[in-house]
C-alpha cells in the first residue's frame, strides 16, 4: 500500500451491528455458531465430494468450488466481526481494510458467476444429455473455473485500485461490520465520480450477466422438461435443478435486497443488517440446501458414514 494514499486516516473503526451492551454476548455466540456451522458444512461438502467417486461429475465439481468460495467468504468476514462483540473498538488498519475488501469482492463476484456456470451445467445435462460428457469435459470445466476466478480477480483489482485513490480525511468509523465499498465511500473527502461509474458498470456486468445466464438456462430447461411425457421423468429432471434454484433464489434475492434499494428507502443501518443474510447466512445455508435437497449427496453421505463405522 502506498503511504501517499493513506491521507490522514491510517486505520478504521468498524461500527459493527449494534452498540447495545446487552446484545454483544448473544450476538457473539450466535455468529460463532453460524461460523462453525459454515466451516463444518462447506469443508464437509468438499471432503464428501473428494472421497465419493459417485460425485466426481461436473455438477459436483462446481459445487465443490462453490463450497470453497462460501468458506473463504465467511472466513474473511466473520472472525473480524466477532472481535467487535468482545472489544470496545474494533480497529482495522488501512492495509488490512483494503485487503479484506479485495478478498471479499473476489469471492462475492466468484459466487455470482459460479452460480451462472452451474445453471449452464444443468442446461446441458437436461437439454443435451447425449452430448453432456463431451460438452462438459474435465478440460472445459477446468477452464470455466479458471474463467470465474479470473473475472473475480480482475474486478476486485479494479475496485480496490479505485478505492486506493480515495482520500479519507473526515471520519474513520465505518458504519458496517466489515470493509465494504458503500460504507467506505461514505467517508471520502475527494472526488469519487470514477469509483461510482466503475461500481455501476461492473455491478451491471457481475449481477445482470449471471442472472441473464441463469434465467436463459432455466427457460430452456423448463421447456425441455415440459416435453417429457412421463410424470416420473419430469419429477426427476426438476429434482436435479431444485437445489440450484434454491441457492440462486436465496443468494440473488438477498443481494438485490441489499444493493437495489434506493438510499431514500433504507438507511445504512438497515442495509448492514440485511447484508448479514447475504454475507453470512447464505454461505451457511448452501451446504444444507445441497445435502438436504439432493438425493445423490444424501446417498454419498450415508455410504461415507457406513465405510467409516465399518472400519
Amino acid at each position: 500500500m502506498l503511504q501517499g494514499n493513506l491521507s490522514e486516516v491510517t486505520e478504521f473503526i468498524l461500527a459493527g451491528l449494534t452498540h447495545k451492551p446487552e446484545l454483544q454476548l448473544p450476538l457473539f455466540l450466535l455468529f460463532l455458531a453460524i461460523y462453525v456451522a459454515t466451516v463444518v458444512g462447506n469443508l464437509g461438502m468438499i471432503a464428501l465430494i473428494f472421497f465419493s467417486s459417485q460425485l466426481h461429475t461436473p455438477m459436483y465439481y462446481f459445487l465443490n468450488s462453490l463450497s470453497f468460495i462460501d468458506f473463504c467468504q465467511s472466513t474473511v468476514i466473520i472472525p473480524k466481526m466477532l472481535v467487535n462483540f468482545v472489544t470496545v473498538k474494533n480497529i482495522i488498519s488501512y492495509p488490512e481494510c483494503m485487503t479484506q475488501l479485495y478478498i471479499f469482492i473476489i469471492f462475492g463476484i466468484a459466487e455470482c458467476h459460479m452460480l451462472a456456470v452451474m445453471a449452464y451445467d444443468r442446461y446441458v445435462a437436461i437439454c443435451n444429455p447425449l452430448l453432456y460428457n463431451v460438452v462438459m469435459s474435465s478440460q472445459v470445466c477446468s477452464w470455466m473455473i479458471v474463467g470465474v476466478y479470473s473475472i473475480a480477480l480482475i474486478v476486485s483489482t479494479i475496485h480496490t485500485i479505485c478505492m486506493l485513490r480515495v482520500h479519507f480525511c473526515k471520519a474513520n468509523v465505518v458504519n458496517h461490520y466489515f470493509c465494504d465499498l458503500f460504507p467506505l465511500l461514505e467517508l471520502h473527502c475527494s472526488d469519487t465520480f470514477i469509483n461510482e461509474v466503475v461500481l455501476l458498470c461492473l455491478s451491471v456486468f457481475n449481477i445482470f450477466v449471471p442472472i441473464l445466464t441463469i434465467v436463459s438456462s432455466y427457460i430452456f430447461i423448463i421447456a425441455s422438461i415440459l416435453r417429457i411425457k412421463s410424470t416420473e421423468g419430469r419429477s426427476k429432471a426438476f429434482s436435479t435443478c431444485s437445489s440450484h434454484i434454491s441457492a440462486v433464489a436465496i443468494f440473488f434475492g438477498s443481494l438485490a435486497f441489499m444493493y437495489l434499494q434506493p438510499s431514500s428507502v433504507s438507511s445504512m443501518d438497515q442495509r448492514k443488517v440485511s447484508s448479514v443474510f447475504y454475507t453470512i447466512v447464505v454461505p451457511m445455508l448452501n451446504p444444507l440446501i445441497y445435502s438436504l435437497r439432493n438425493k445423490d449427496v444424501k446417498v454419498a453421505l450415508s455410504k461415507f458414514f457406513e465405510r467409516k463405522f465399518s472400519l
